[in-house]
């Protein structure tokens, strides 16, 4: 899960700094400022503003486009697990760019660039590689074992293996950042309609907002992956194109130039081992099990499909992942001495593009922010409506479930709207999200899904102890690497509860194959 926080830079000037983890907890090891409001407001410099017109009729044909896709696709569902998962019948195409589509979200074009322009090849120790490493892993060892499971949610093993009420607890573990991240990406799509148009900021967001929530609301699943397919090719097509242009014309005599330590993937200060371990942990293990991408997972029409489908997802991610890598290492050859280094790409496209290729470069960075709003509103409406609503009420029709999901989705779309508008909530909001870390979820899932050690007790203690170490190293102590003190406070949690509930007894330990856990009293 992508966690944003907004601070100011200065009065003047105000940033929305980006890293990402697809769980639920604030990335410790930070990507800088990341400024969308202030790196498009270059467009409307001299030379920039001559685009303007162009830009802003593109931005609104290509969103118009996305809305009318997601509503035709609305009709052709009838069943919860339509709306949630696309029926179960996505192939590779559909898969693979629908996981891709989400996965790369703008911080990856423009942090990621930046990052690389201002620390070398070490700046992309996160993203690409980092991520690139989640996806692989998830096809690897993950997405198979749980789609055979046919659950519709994450939150399902909880339920099946522990017991609702850990079921319940986990719901509120990975809510809660889906919703913050879906709100921050709907202001910085306002933001970019803002600055490329006459609206005001609040305009703007409210029209992104109902955008999203509509086609996303109306069409579930099935939308998503028909809009993150166009989002993904749009995407791929505006880097490629950008990409082989600036470099035949600018790069062929840079590249071979450049100084040999940008190409070390450790940073120039030196980092100890538990550093470059925590960098390299957080990525990975703290995104490996978001809901987004278990979601899309699930909705493939075998295991096969959803294994290699995350595989072939996680190669392609590093392979348009190295556009921007390669543009930020030739970056200081080309545009040298920034002070912000995120306001590279925008700076380049303004300075070389010309108006066809600026709407494509518009299109792609758009198409990011789009395909990572539309699915963390699903994650947050399904396990919602699936995990914690649903249950209350058994004998649904499939009819009436529908409308639950919808209108679970539509209520976080709201939710993520009013977060839009208010910089200094989203703030305070996303700082207490730091809270909910990934710890204790990867550790109860991995013990849940592949072992048969470890009861109810154990779910639930070591769920709250990864929360609460992660709270107290990050913000009390001050400790330098949080995420592995919580890593191994939850590890040691899980197996000390795990063997107390074994030698008592007081657990019965379901197969891997097994019924779903007996209802707690």
């Amino acid at each position: 899960m992508r966690m944003i926080r907004l601070r100011p830079l200065n009065q003047n000037d105000e940033v929305i700094w980006q890293s990402r983890e697809r769980q639920g907890l604030a990335v410790q090891a930070e990507i800088d400022n990341f400024t969308i409001r202030s790196a498009w407001s270059l467009i409307l410099s001299p030379g920039g503003f001559q685009k303007l017109n162009l830009v802003l009729w593109g931005v609104f044909a290509y969103v118009g486009a996305q809305l009318v896709v997601g509503l035709l696709v609305s009709r052709k569902i009838s069943t919860e697990a339509d709306y949630l998962l696309g029926g179960r019948r996505f192939g590779y195409g559909l898969l693979v760019m629908t996981i891709f589509a989400t996965w790369f979200g703008a911080e990856t074009c423009i942090g990621a660039s930046g990052e690389v322009y201002a620390h070398g090849l070490a700046g992309a120790r996160m993203d690409p590689f980092g991520y690139t490493i989640c996806l692989l892993l998830m096809g690897l060892f993950i997405a198979a074992p749980l789609w055979r499971k046919q659950y519709t949610t994450l939150a399902d093993l909880f339920r099946d293996r522990f017991s609702p009420g850990v079921e319940r607890l986990s719901v509120i573990l990975l809510v809660p950042t889906s919703v913050m991240w879906a709100g921050a990406q709907i202001r910085a799509f306002g933001s970019v309609l803002s600055a490329a148009s006459e609206m005001t900021l609040d305009i703007a967001i409210a029209l992104s907002a109902a955008v999203v929530i509509i086609y996303t609301a109306r069409g579930g699943m099935i939308a998503d992956a028909c809009t993150d397919f166009i989002q993904g090719i749009v995407l791929i097509l505006g880097l490629l194109i950008i990409s082989g242009y600036i470099g035949y014309e600018y790069a062929s005599g840079n590249f071979t130039h450049l100084d040999s330590s940008r190409f070390n993937l450790a940073y120039a200060q030196e980092e100890s081992p538990l550093a470059q371990m925590e960098s390299w942990c957080i990525p990975i293990i703290g995104s490996l099990l978001s809901q987004e991408l278990i979601s899309r997972t699930l909705a493939a029409r075998s295991p096969e499909v959803a294994r290699n489908s995350a595989l072939l997802a996680g190669l392609l991610y590093f392979c348009v992942g190295m556009i921007p890598v390669f543009l930020g290492l030739i970056g200081p050859a080309i545009l040298p001495g920034l002070e912000i280094p995120e306001h590279f790409l925008p700076e380049l496209a303004q300075h070389y593009l010309n108006p066809f290729l600026f709407v494509l470069f518009a299109g792609a960075l758009i198409s990011a922010i789009l395909s990572t709003v539309d699915s963390a509103l699903l994650a947050a409406g399904g396990l919602t409506s699936h995990n914690l609503i649903i249950p209350l009420m058994p004998g649904l029709s499939e009819k009436k479930k529908v409308m639950i999901s919808r209108g679970s989705v539509f209520f976080f779309g709201l939710v993520s709207y009013f977060l839009a508008v208010s910089a200094d909530g989203v703030h305070d909001l996303v700082e207490e999200a730091s809270a909910f870390g990934s710890t204790g979820i990867f550790i109860v899932v991995f013990f849940g899904l592949f072992t048969r050690y470890g009861g109810v007790v154990s779910g639930y203690a070591t769920l709250i102890v990864g929360i609460l170490v992660y709270v107290s190293g990050s913000y009390v102590a001050q400790a330098r690497y949080p995420y592995l003190v919580s890593l191994g406070a939850a590890l040691a949690t899980y197996l000390v509860i795990g063997a107390w509930e074994m030698s008592r007894e007081k657990v019965i330990l379901p197969a891997l194959d097994s019924q779903p856990a007996r209802e707690e009293t």
